[in-house]
């Protein structure tokens, strides 16, 4: 475990290439939304390796590139509804993005909203 409720396994490159880096900032934001809705948050996709990532379609510059993402459900919330946190929680920097079956979080210095 390298938090109260993740583990270094959760946050790596689903190709199994090894590539699991963890930013401390991002798992602090995901400790936040799981005790504000007191529920587990499940990571979908976090690292990426440069092939994994053109594999399921990412950007060029997908921060899951740098170990700074994740796309992430939050277990009986709509990602609508993480998504409304994370933005009111990070008015100004994070990127936050809510797509139909989950939410995307990422920890850049400056704001994006999709």
């Amino acid at each position: 475990m390298i938090s109260k409720n993740f583990n270094r396994s959760e946050f790596a490159c689903k190709c199994g290439c090894g590539f699991s880096t963890v930013d401390v900032e991002l798992l602090e934001v995901l400790e936040l939304v799981r005790a504000a809705f007191n529920s587990p948050v499940s990571i979908n996709s976090a690292c990426r390796c440069e092939s994994w990532n053109r594999h399921v379609g990412g950007g060029l510059k997908s921060k899951h590139l740098q170990g700074i993402a994740a796309d992430i459900v939050v277990k009986g919330v709509e990602p609508k509804v993480v998504y409304t946190l994370l933005n009111d929680m990070n008015q100004n920097k994070f990127g936050i993005g809510s797509y139909k079956t989950f939410t995307h979080i990422d920890v850049r210095p400056n704001r994006a909203r999709w």
